[in-house]
């Protein structure tokens, strides 16, 4: 089996540097983490209602496994921030392009045994229901061995709430089924997100529900 990839120490940094957010002001609970395999390719699957919810589910995670997440690309563009990102080894992607690149070096991560986060939703939610990108069921079909462990967050959108405490929740679901006979990767991305969203409904942030509230565009 393959060993289990180290922890780098800017990955450790950058999570601790949260830790204090997200465990003791954001109350953060966890959920199955005895659905994490400890080596091994593996691909976290989770929904995405706020900026916040990959570090939360990073530090959820952080004593099993670094998460390699695809990450916006424009993110590399912040200077300095690009050198952190690298170090977390976060890997940049285009959204909306199918970006064959970002997908080739994940699928080389995880035949390395790597642990790779990924939100098919493509961006934030901002209230709308998005179809999930198919991103998710070819990393699955290039790599028929790797875990799929859907993640279900909450509470995340409430971290920046002036004056009110969230309470953050993360659950690690048990392995979700590879690719059925006859199914598209695209359909895979849609039923791994389904149940993801049976627990975490779609939330909006605490100034765009407002605006959501008041009949306005919550973009």
């Amino acid at each position: 089996m393959t060993a289990r990839e180290p922890m780098t120490r800017t990955y450790r940094v950058a999570l601790g540097i949260a830790t204090p957010t997200v465990r003791l002001w954001g109350r953060l609970e966890v959920e199955g983490l005895e659905n994490i395999p400890a080596e091994g390719p593996l691909l976290i699957v989770g929904n995405h209602d706020s900026y916040w919810d990959p570090v939360v589910i990073g530090i959820a995670a952080i004593k099993h496994r670094q998460i390699r997440a695809l990450s916006k690309s424009s993110l590399w563009k912040v200077k300095g921030l690009n050198k952190v990102l690298d170090g977390m080894g976060q890997i940049p992607i285009e959204r909306g392009t199918g970006d064959a690149g970002a997908l080739d070096r994940a699928i080389e991560e995880l035949r390395a045994g790597s642990c790779i986060g990924i939100f098919p939703e493509g961006t934030r939610s901002l209230g709308r229901e998005l179809r999930p990108r198919s991103g998710l069921g070819r990393l699955v079909a290039a790599v028929p061995e790797v875990v799929v462990v859907p993640t279900a967050v909450t509470g995340s959108v409430d971290i920046t709430r002036p004056f009110r405490r969230p309470r953050l929740r993360v659950r690690f679901l048990p392995p979700a089924e590879g690719l059925r006979e006859g199914e598209t990767p695209g359909d895979h991305s849609v039923r791994v997100v389904a149940e993801i969203r049976k627990l975490a409904p779609i939330a909006i942030a605490g100034r765009k529900r407002r605006k959501a509230a008041a009949g306005q565009p919550a973009s």
